[in-house]
């Protein structure tokens, strides 16, 4: 079965067992682990304290990491697609784009992508969230983290 076409009202990824099954555990874990720390003030409870802020550090670089790699990714695939479909004067522009933009730019169809970007490079559109809702024609991404 195809999934659903994407858009900016369902673009965002969750994962339901890593953030509904997996963080509210942890969560739950680590302030278990505090009230415990604090109530009992042994060195096994604070020996778990310890391990419960590192579990949830794993937790959190676990997809700080991967998320991290793919914006450079998408960074470098915006920034030659760009180079593909920006006319002239726009081309010696394309590096003074902010990262966090190129990276919304990427839902952007290739028909409408240049006005966005004279918008961006103007400072008309500056936020990520402001490019998105921009977008008409949504070009879709389903192989993001």
């Amino acid at each position: 079965m195809a999934p659903a076409p994407q858009t900016y009202a369902n673009h965002a990824r969750l994962v339901p067992g890593f953030h509904f099954v997996t963080a509210p555990l942890l969560l739950v874990y680590l302030v278990w682990s505090i009230w415990r720390a604090l109530s009992l003030r042994d060195a096994e409870s604070h020996f778990d304290l310890v391990g419960a802020f590192a579990l949830f550090g794993v937790y959190a670089y676990a997809r700080l990491f991967p998320l991290k790699a793919q914006d450079r990714i998408i960074r470098l695939e915006e920034r030659l697609r760009l180079t593909r479909l920006l006319p002239a004067d726009l081309q010696p522009r394309i590096e003074s784009i902010a990262p966090r933009q190129l990276i919304a730019l990427r839902f952007a169809s290739d028909a409408e992508v240049e006005g966005l970007v004279r918008q961006v490079l103007a400072g008309t559109l500056t936020e990520p969230k402001a490019i998105k809702q921009a977008i008409r024609e949504w070009r879709p991404d389903y192989l993001r983290v």
